[in-house]
Order: structure tokens, then C-alpha cells, then sequence
């Protein structure tokens, strides 16, 4: 991943919320990377060198099984960060992590980010709490992909992906989302067309454009409205906004 365009730590939700000592802390060790879609951000049981602070990117947590197969088990946006086993503890993790919507993120060494977690403080408060919300958004995933159709999961999904987007668009292709779901691509097909026919969503070459939010989350599960209510419990100041 180059260096990219500088972004501003206020663009990610987390970093915004930080005490002013804690940024000016941060600051020297913060750089801008470019997130191309389909990067691997870290290997299943490689030990993580830095954590990433989504800015208008999007990243995919997956469990890739023996033969290949895989599901995605949480999306982190502009609302979080990848790789919170550096300071929980583990320093690795099971699952892999791939840019879903290019974009950019703010890069921080991990011995930098152990090192303000454990000092304490709001950094300390707003991991735990993240980290939390993620818990609930992975349950909330398995819970999903066993018990509901395929058309409400892919709402689901793409409520979650237009959440952490700075527009209601995302470039996708259908084989993508169906590796994200652990589906097969004939599936998302007949999904995403239902959804385009009902004129909830238009799907064209690779872009995915919500025209109805409103009807999508009609169309979805409760799932989705779970990890929001939550995220809005643990965040109510972005509840707000």
C-alpha cells in the first residue's frame, strides 16, 4: 500500500472521538495509505505490524476455510479499525482482512497503538467499545447467513457497506459479494436482481447504486437493525449526527 493523498484523522469516527493530547500523540506516527480494492490487509495468523483507521474505504473480515472457500464475518468503514487483536492481546487472528471499497485509511504502528491502549484514557474506552460493537456485528452475521434468505442478507449487507461509505454507491462485482457471503454467484444474481426489479437497488457493470433505503431496510432482517441499534448505544454521540 503507497502513500495516498494526506487524509484528516477527524475522517474516522474513532480517531475524531480522541482527546486532543491523545492526537497530538498520534499525529507523527498517523500516515495516509491507499486501500486498492482487493488488498489483503493481513493474512490469516500473521502477526499484524500496523492497525488501519478506515477513512472512505471499506475492509472485510473473513474466515477463509481449508479449500479456499470463505464468508465474510464483519465490515469495518470510516466507524472502526482493523486490528484490534494488537490490542487485545493476540497479536494475530484467524480471520483475513480485504479491502471490499477502495479508498484510503490512517496507518498506526502497532507497538504505537499498544502502547496508548494500555496508557488508559479515551483511547483505551473507545477500543473496548469498538471492539464490542464488532463482537455484536460478527453474532449478528452468523446468526444471519443460518436463519435468513439470501435476498435479506444481501440487504443487509449492503446496508451495512452504504453506512460506511461517503455515498450510497459501492463497486462490487456479483462474485465478490458472493465470496463476502459465502454463497454461490447464480444466488446473488437472482438476489440482486429481485432487489433491481423492485427498484430498490440499479446494478450495472460492477456498481451497486441504493435507490431506496427506506424499501432496502424493509427488505432486510432485523439483523441489520441489531448491530445499529447497538453501535448507536455504544456511540451515541454519532447517533446524533
Amino acid at each position: 500500500m503507497e502513500p495516498h493523498v494526506p487524509a484528516k484523522r477527524t475522517e474516522n469516527q474513532l480517531l475524531a472521538a480522541l482527546s486532543d493530547a491523545e492526537c497530538e500523540r498520534l499525529r507523527p506516527h498517523l500516515e495516509t495509505v491507499d486501500m486498492p480494492l482487493g488488498e489483503v490487509v493481513y493474512e490469516s495468523g500473521r502477526t499484524l505490524d500496523y492497525v488501519y483507521f478506515p477513512v472512505d474505504s471499506i475492509v472485510s473480515l473473513l474466515y477463509v476455510l481449508e479449500n479456499g472457500a470463505s464468508a465474510e464475518i464483519a465490515v469495518v468503514g470510516k466507524d472502526g479499525v482493523v486490528g484490534i487483536s494488537i490490542f487485545m492481546g493476540g497479536e494475530s487472528t484467524p480471520s483475513r482482512a480485504v479491502v471490499q471499497s477502495a479508498g484510503r485509511a490512517l496507518r498506526l504502528p502497532a507497538r504505537v497503538m499498544k502502547q496508548e491502549f494500555t496508557r488508559g484514557g479515551s483511547m483505551q474506552h473507545l477500543m473496548l467499545r469498538y471492539t464490542q460493537a464488532l463482537i455484536t456485528q460478527m453474532a449478528q452475521t452468523a446468526v444471519c447467513n443460518r436463519h435468513h434468505s439470501l435476498e435479506q442478507q444481501l440487504c443487509r449487507w449492503l446496508l451495512l457497506s452504504i453506512d460506511r461509505l461517503p455515498s450510497s454507491e459501492i463497486t462490487m462485482t456479483q462474485e465478490l459479494i458472493a465470496n463476502m457471503l459465502g454463497v454461490r454467484r447464480e444466488g446473488v444474481t437472482e438476489a440482486a436482481g429481485k432487489l433491481q426489479k423492485a427498484g430498490v437497488i440499479s446494478y450495472r457493470r460492477g456498481h451497486i447504486k441504493v435507490l431506496d433505503r427506506k424499501q432496502l431496510e424493509h427488505m432486510s432482517c432485523e439483523c441489520y437493525e441489531v448491530v445499529r441499534r447497538e453501535t448507536s448505544r455504544l456511540f451515541p454521540a454519532r447517533a446524533a449526527h
